[in-house]
């Protein structure tokens, strides 16, 4: 079996139609997002961004965000389109007397997804590393987690803004590049399905534990302060199709799932990479399968960033 990973032919600008936008704009808005997010929006400066989650009260994400400041009283919350709708309406329900409008504003941005050369023209030559924000024109650049070491970005414009030159990347090679950099984002398959830590969200700078209180805070501190960490994201190949939401099964246990695929892409030559939520103890040896326990093997890939031990 072949392990791909990305390379030259993988480098471009990619259309991100799977990604919609949430704008909060209000005197409060940062405010109202930092009692609400596993983040830090109260010090969010217009230079950063943030990953972050929103959870239900039992730590649970429902949705997972890209979130940075367009101006001082206006920040834009990236997520996907899929769950976009029931995920403004939860934020909406808790603003109460907050002076923060939240609004879907998908079709008043462009969104391009930015790889390899196409990452350094917006900024002039500068280097943007994970979750900073650099300007460029009318567009903002938020930095990504590389993908095989190939550097990424999100490029947001106003609906109109023409896009920077290069070469066009399909859509689905950028999904790819996603899990490749081992991050998962929160789709309709998979809503309620992990606490922060399973997606190893508290390793890639998407908690902050030293912030106050927000739905499910005690719950994802709990599970970071009170022992080993039982489940864990992971990096697979199969040679078969695989989708988010698919259990995963361990040999030694066939009757009950050790797992959860959490997003899934084709590779270029065949095959599919995904990430997986599963047991720490399934992922130290022994066959592992998704779908059912006689389902396509999976084949562990290396995570492609350290795993925080403490915070």
């Amino acid at each position: 079996m072949i392990i791909h990973r990305m390379n030259e032919a993988l480098l471009g600008i990619a259309a991100l139609p799977h990604w919609g936008v949430i704008r909060v704009e209000g005197e409060d808005a940062a405010k109202f997002l930092h009692g609400q997010l596993t983040h830090d929006f109260s010090l969010l400066g217009l230079s950063e961004a943030r990953l972050a989650a929103l959870c239900t009260a039992k730590g649970r994400m429902q949705a997972s965000f890209v979130g940075f400041k367009r101006s001082p009283a206006e920040i834009l919350l990236l997520c996907s389109q899929d769950i976009l709708a029931p995920t403004l309406k939860r934020l909406s329900m808790f603003v109460l007397r907050a002076k923060a409008r939240l609004t879907d504003a998908s079709a008043e941005y462009v969104l391009a997804g930015l790889a390899g050369d196409a990452v350094i023209a917006p900024i002039a030559n500068r280097g943007l590393a994970a979750w900073a924000k650099a300007e460029s024109g009318a567009a903002s650049v938020v930095g990504l987690y590389p993908a095989d070491a190939v550097a990424r970005a999100l490029w947001v414009a106003p609906a109109g803004t023409a896009l920077p030159s290069g070469a066009a990347l399909a859509t689905g090679l950028w999904q790819w590049g996603e899990v490749r950099s081992a991050i998962a984002t929160i789709t309709a398959p998979i809503v309620e399905a992990f606490v922060p830590q399973m997606l190893n969200y508290e390793s890639v700078g998407g908690v902050n534990f030293k912030k106050g209180c927000y739905p499910g805070q005690e719950v994802v501190a709990r599970s970071q302060f009170r022992g080993t960490l039982k489940r864990r994201a992971y990096l697979v190949h199969a040679d078969a199709p695989l989708t988010a939401g698919q259990e995963v099964f361990h040999a030694s246990d066939p009757e009950q799932p050790c797992g959860t695929v959490a997003q899934a892409a084709a590779t270029p030559a065949g095959g599919y990479d995904a990430i997986v939520s599963m047991q720490v103890a399934a992922a130290a040896g022994g066959r592992l399968c998704a779908g059912t326990p006689a389902g396509p093997e999976l084949t562990l890939l290396p995570l492609p960033y350290a795993l925080l031990d403490d915070i």
